[in-house]
């Protein structure tokens, strides 16, 4: 597959997964100095990786939300969880992913996102 054609899956997938105005307001803010970026997670993360027919979707949601949250990468977990919410991930699943986290990430980190998940299900995020 061409890098254009790549960068055109990439961005639907990217859309599909974190929704139309989150991509529009990201590309939007695209810089000079953050172009190529924006250009190689488009490509990369979402035209190769995203669109792999080896997991489903849901399954490629929660595992980067555990690693997230193994990061402690906040503003992105907000993003995804916020996305998962959005695309009828229930809130009990995200629960038991928080909950796995705390054993192997820890009790701190499972701790915010739990913060994070309460403040997104109660609609202040």
């Amino acid at each position: 597959m061409d890098e254009s054609k790549r960068h055109e899956f990439g961005m639907a997938r990217r859309r599909a997964v974190l929704g139309e105005a989150y991509v529009d307001k990201a590309v939007g803010a695209t810089t000079p100095l953050t172009a190529e970026f924006q250009d190689l997670i488009t490509r990369y993360a979402w035209g190769e990786i995203w669109t792999r027919p080896g997991l489903a979707e849901e399954t490629r949601r929660l595992l980067t939300i555990g690693m997230l949250i193994a990061l402690n990468r906040e503003g992105e977990l907000r993003l995804h969880l916020r996305a998962a919410l959005d695309h009828g991930v229930p809130l009990e699943t995200l629960k038991e992913v928080i909950l796995q986290s705390a054993i192997y990430c820890g009790v701190p980190a499972a701790n915010s996102a739990f913060q994070i998940a309460r403040e997104l299900a109660d609609g202040a995020g």
